[in-house]
């Protein structure tokens, strides 16, 4: 139930996240000035958290969809295997969170 919950919550947060993200492109067509401005924001410790909370939530999103697309399959659908794939999903979101941002910052 509450991984349920957290698939529609991180929804919710993807549509948020999206704003964000046609603001930046937006901000980009408009002029350098507002593009600078719009990054001086993301770039910030609260702009970083929330991209680093959007992240998580876009992968966290993945995983429950491949999770839901497994059991429509009819696969994993006992209780203490349904419970270990969802253990899963949360394990691999932040754990490729953390890689994404860690290759995204060496990179860079």
């Amino acid at each position: 139930m509450a991984m349920s919950t957290m698939q529609r919550l991180t929804g919710i947060a993807l549509y948020a996240g999206t704003v964000l993200l046609a603001a930046w492109l937006l901000s980009a067509a408009i002029s350098e000035e507002c593009f600078n401005f719009v990054n001086m924001i993301y770039g910030s410790i609260i702009g970083r958290i929330i991209l680093f909370c959007y992240t998580w939530a876009l992968l966290h999103h993945m995983a429950g969809g491949i999770r839901h697309f497994i059991w429509d399959m009819g696969a994993a659908m006992e209780k203490h295997t349904a419970s270990k794939i969802a253990w899963a999903t949360l394990i691999f979101s932040l754990v490729a969170t953390v890689l994404v941002w860690v290759i995204g910052y060496s990179v860079r």
